[in-house]
């Protein structure tokens, strides 16, 4: 069975864009988005878009959100670097999740996860004249690459727009990530984002008898 290669397919768009094409870009967090736009602002005009309703709880969004400011006024990139930041619809997502509470990290409820944010990024996009539309989530090296570009191609194809493919991690995309948090002080994460994505609690050891 043939695997589909995003890098390559990324780098080909690349290299076929013209100077500052715009690109909506969906950003899952500041860490992901540095790399990303080290990446692509060479060529894109990028408008990050922080579109996260399943991070949970408020304030682990809010943290993340402003992590987004050191970002912006240290990335470096050839086109203009815009960000907004979407509704927080965080009771639609629950109500999505809830039933898939008992699924494995990275089965149902994640692949759900993808879609309720990509097809909302993709008719923001749409509705605001982006010939392309993308996303950081493929930063992530536990992120399936194949589902995420499979659910935004077709969320992009709904709405008529083209879907920008790639497989950021690669290249040690998520390795300079993490150097770009560190230099820029970006705060970084401890888990996904969705309440099911916690850590748990380490159980207590067993009294000696």
């Amino acid at each position: 069975m043939n695997v589909m290669d995003y890098n390559r397919k990324m780098e080909d768009r690349i290299r076929s864009a013209q100077d500052g094409t715009p690109l909506f870009l969906h950003a899952c967090c500041a860490p992901c988005a540095s790399s990303a736009v080290e990446r692509l602002g060479h060529r894109f005009s990028i408008t990050l878009f922080y579109y996260n309703p399943n991070l949970w709880p408020r304030e682990e969004y809010e943290k993340r959100l402003a992590a987004f400011t050191p970002l912006l006024e240290r990335a470096k990139t050839a086109y203009p670097l815009t960000f907004e930041a979407g509704p927080y619809h965080s009771e639609a997502f629950s109500q999505l999740a809830r039933p898939l509470a008992g699924e494995p990290e990275g089965g149902r409820r994640c692949a759900a996860c993808f879609a309720f944010r990509l097809r909302l990024v993709s008719i923001t996009a749409a509705k605001r004249g982006f010939p392309l539309v993308g996303t950081t989530l493929t930063v992530g090296p536990r992120k399936n690459a194949a589902l995420v570009n499979e659910t935004g191609a077709a969320m992009a194809a709904e709405q008529g727009i083209e879907w920008l493919p790639a497989d950021l991690k690669k290249k040690d995309g998520y390795r300079r990530s993490v150097m770009l948090s560190e230099e820029y002080g970006l705060y970084r994460q401890g888990y996904c984002g969705c309440e099911y994505s916690l850590p748990k609690p380490a159980a207590p050891a067993q009294a000696e008898r």
